[in-house]
């Protein structure tokens, strides 16, 4: 990594076990597509998983149009659990580039331009001047992203649990506080309005408290894909993804199709196995 990209760290690999468990109550036999299995890729190295489900039923398995694995299933009557472990290989620190340049948008790669667009939940046509507003001082590219990211955090609270339900970036702006989903969305939405793409990103995050499933942003600059974080005040590693999207209508872990499917229990864990040079 050169000077105008940041300074170039010694990284620490870190041996995650990270785990979620779902509980459900079915009434009658529905069909659920589930988004629980991390990626494998440059970032992160997963080496090995577990993938239970009881009662046994067929899964089949697909990737979405972001590279997402899907498994889709029809789920019985009566108690139904989805059990998943996966070790996993990822960074202590997460890359940082202060200066990198903003990327016109003629010389994007065609598979980022959709992350330029508004989307449902991120309605990056109605915040362009408070977007312009707040990164008037900053040079085009990640510092923009970066002041964008940090007036979030200032602006609106981050409540775990205060969302039940995905809201839209106007909704949370007017409301001033929301889950950490809500935070990405509304710094999405403010990154795409300055023609900065941005994307959701879904996953674990090691020592997050209280303990979920977390979700952040990546904005491209540079000629990459950067992680920024506008619930926490500082961007450490330890991040484990499970999928990508536009905002959340496309990386929600289940989608359940039809009435008579009760989530009655979720738990999430994440456990440091080990460190590495």
């Amino acid at each position: 990594m050169d000077a105008q990209h940041g300074v170039l760290m010694r990284q620490i690999n870190m041996k995650l076990r990270v785990s979620c468990d779902l509980r459900f109550q079915i009434e009658a036999p529905t069909a659920l597509i589930l988004m629980l299995r991390p990626l494998n890729g440059a970032q992160q190295k997963i080496t090995s998983s577990r993938y239970i489900v009881e009662p046994c039923v067929q899964i089949t398995e697909s990737k979405d149009n972001y590279g997402n694995f899907c498994q889709r299933l029809v789920a019985p009557p009566g108690e139904f659990s989805v059990q998943t472990s996966f070790e996993v290989i990822t960074g202590e620190y997460i890359d940082s580039a202060p200066g990198a340049y903003f990327v016109e948008i003629q010389n994007l790669p065609d598979r980022v331009l959709p992350y330029l667009l508004p989307s449902r939940y991120c309605e990056s046509d109605r915040f362009g001047n408070l977007a312009r507003e707040i990164t008037a001082d900053a040079p085009p590219g990640y510092d923009q992203a970066g002041k964008i990211t940090d007036w979030v955090r200032n602006t609106i609270q981050y409540i775990p649990g205060s969302s039940d339900y995905p809201l839209s970036a106007v909704e949370v702006h007017n409301r001033g506080y929301g889950v950490c989903r809500d935070l990405a969305q509304l710094a999405i939405t403010l990154c795409r309005s300055i023609s900065i793409p941005a994307r959701l990103a879904v996953g674990y995050l090691y020592r997050l408290e209280p303990m979920d499933l977390h979700a952040w942003f990546e904005a491209y600059i540079g000629g990459r894909w950067y992680s920024f974080d506008p619930t926490q005040n500082d961007l450490r590693g330890g991040r484990v993804i499970i999928a990508y999207g536009r905002d959340a209508a496309d990386v929600s872990i289940f989608h359940q199709f039809g009435q008579g499917c009760i989530l009655n229990n979720m738990d999430v864990q994440v456990n440091l196995l080990d460190k590495s040079r």
